[in-house]
């Protein structure tokens, strides 16, 4: 009983589990697609709304920063287009020229000088002492005189600070000069360095070199690598790239010709910061959603365990309407026996009250004389022995009548079949004959134990039985019940030579009311009692007929391995 409590407790526990996580999958199904669904397309949308964010603020600072070197070189040009080689070699009116440019564009120019075609400073405006400077070794001096205009790299030169000049070549009697002006290089640095956005964002100047043409607003070690990779592409137009640094954070960067492509203007920042409100909007509905999933396991819980504890119920009362069917049908059966039964004791009955009277007759009304009780005193054993006898016979049969009618008891043990084959059978046996049926055992002997309720089993062996002697002509029959052992099953064989069953119903005899016996004669149950029984104990039954020919049932119950 305790091994069939714990299967049921193992069994409920694994239907609450199922209907747990059938209806948690249920319901965060739905609701994990959508939010997903919604968050990806979300992401899709917004990250490329980033991008194009950041494409088109780099894209109009690009020009910016080229309008300012164009202008500042345009200014230049058009100084040297506008005066000539002995106006400018005179410092004072190079000085006004240069004053004039610091009032208009706010100090961006430091100074200027005049350059001849030898690399020497003829004449120069500007707060440092760098009259007649040679430049002739100069890089920014050769690519000067090779090209008609000119803005060169940031350099520290003589003056030891980083600047870049702008420049222009004309020609005075068949000679090349060179005007140059200083950019300052803090503000042009400032008009990078004010590129930024969010807390990561920010932006400087390379030159296809991969040298730094203003100061960036952070350290950038770890991304030489990478700068180096990215210069070595064609750039035409702002490009987007996404890349791990060296420590594995990732980045997206922005790139931007400058300067017809000789400087690229970058912009780096954070993946994570530049799409923060991505993760903000996730974490977000990650939050969201395991307040939901968590509101949904505990609604499932709740419900599993209601649900469950409803089956438990529905559970109980069914097994205690299977125990009073089971009993109405022994009632029933019992009610089927009564006449064979009381046929029975009937016979031992009238033996005993016709030998209690030979008994009177031979005592008579008056005194009994020694002789005569000397002479029947065998007469007298005999009688008493043989109402002795009978009395026996009546006994056992009440007796076993009483004790297959004791209330059902559904508890299994290991039980012999043989023995309860050979019980019902005693109890059956009184009714076979009433009907004119043999019932013949083939029972083996080797016969292993079984785990079933015996009273249940009790019942089934007796509904057949009845069935197989109802099935039987006015001429009777024969009933053979065999017993034997098919692999891990005991077979009980119940095999009748009655009327048998048509085919068309031969299907419908184990459904609940379905009955070929005349009205009142029978309930219907008797079959579906015995099927129901049987699967339960985790056997099988099924039935061989044919008209005219009779009908076997046959019966497997699982047995204990040895």
């Amino acid at each position: 009983m305790k091994k069939e409590k714990l299967e049921d407790v193992h069994h409920y526990r694994s239907i609450t589990r199922n209907l747990l996580l059938t209806v948690i999958l249920v319901s965060l199904a739905p609701l994990l697609i959508v939010s997903g669904t919604i968050l990806y397309h979300f992401h899709v949308s917004y990250r490329q709304k980033a991008i194009a964010h950041l494409e088109e603020m780099v894209e109009k600072h690009r020009q910016n920063i080229d309008s300012f070197l164009n202008e500042k070189l345009a200014d230049i040009r058009v100084m040297g287009e506008s005066f000539t080689f002995e106006q400018l070699s005179n410092e004072s009116f190079l000085w006004q020229r240069l004053s004039i440019r610091q009032r208009e564009h706010g100090g961006v120019f430091v100074d200027m000088g005049l350059v001849n075609d030898q690399g020497v400073q003829v004449a120069y405006a500007g707060t440092f002492k760098l009259g007649h400077a040679v430049y002739s070794e100069a890089d920014w001096f050769k690519k000067a005189m090779a090209s008609q205009y000119f803005i060169s790299d940031v350099f520290l030169g003589l003056r030891g600070l980083p600047h870049f000049i702008v420049a222009t070549k004309e020609d005075w009697q068949g000679r090349s000069w060179i005007l140059r002006a200083t950019i300052n290089f803090v503000a042009f640095n400032s008009l990078v360095e004010n590129i930024h956005i969010g807390e990561t964002g920010m932006a400087f100047i390379l030159n296809r070199k991969g040298e730094f043409q203003t100061n960036p607003r952070a350290d950038v070690t770890l991304h030489m690598d990478i700068y180096k990779d990215l210069l070595t592409r064609n750039i035409t137009k702002v490009s987007v790239v996404e890349k791990a640094d060296g420590s594995g954070a990732k980045f997206i960067y922005l790139l931007a010709p400058l300067k017809k492509g000789d400087w690229i203007l970058v912009y780096q920042q954070d993946a994570r910061d530049a799409f923060s409100v991505v993760y903000k909007t996730q974490k977000l509905a990650l939050i969201i959603l395991l307040v939901g999933g968590l509101g949904i396991v505990i609604m499932a819980f709740v419900l599993s365990k209601r649900m469950v504890n409803r089956i438990i119920r529905a559970d109980r009362e069914k097994e205690m309407m299977s125990e009073q069917v089971i009993e109405a049908g022994k009632m029933a059966s019992l009610g089927e026996l009564a006449a064979g039964i009381a046929h029975e004791i009937n016979n031992p009955v009238a033996i005993m009250v016709e030998e209690a009277g030979w008994l009177e007759d031979l005592l008579g009304d008056g005194e009994i004389q020694q002789s005569e009780v000397t002479e029947n005193i065998e007469e007298f054993k005999r009688a008493l022995q043989q109402i002795k006898n009978q009395g026996i016979r009546c006994k056992g049969i009440t007796h076993k009548l009483l004790s297959f009618a004791r209330k059902t008891d559904a508890e299994v043990h290991d039980v012999q079949l043989n023995d309860l084959i050979t019980e019902v059978v005693g109890i059956s046996e009184q009714m076979a004959r009433y009907s004119n049926v043999k019932i013949q055992m083939h029972l083996a002997g080797d016969l292993p134990t079984v785990t079933v309720s015996p009273s249940e089993i009790q019942q089934v062996f007796l509904n057949l039985i009845n069935n197989s002697i109802d099935a039987m002509d006015k001429d009777g029959g024969r009933i053979d019940i065999t017993s034997r052992v098919d692999g891990n099953f005991v077979v009980i064989d119940v095999a009748d030579t009655g009327q048998g069953i048509p085919k068309l119903i031969l299907s419908r005899i184990f459904d609940p009311f379905f009955t070929t016996k005349p009205v009142g004669k029978g309930t219907g149950l008797g079959l579906s009692i015995v099927y129901g029984i049987v699967e339960k104990m985790g056997g099988e039954i099924s039935v061989n007929s044919a008209v005219g020919m009779g009908t076997t049932f046959h019966i497997r119950i699982p047995h204990r391995k040895s």
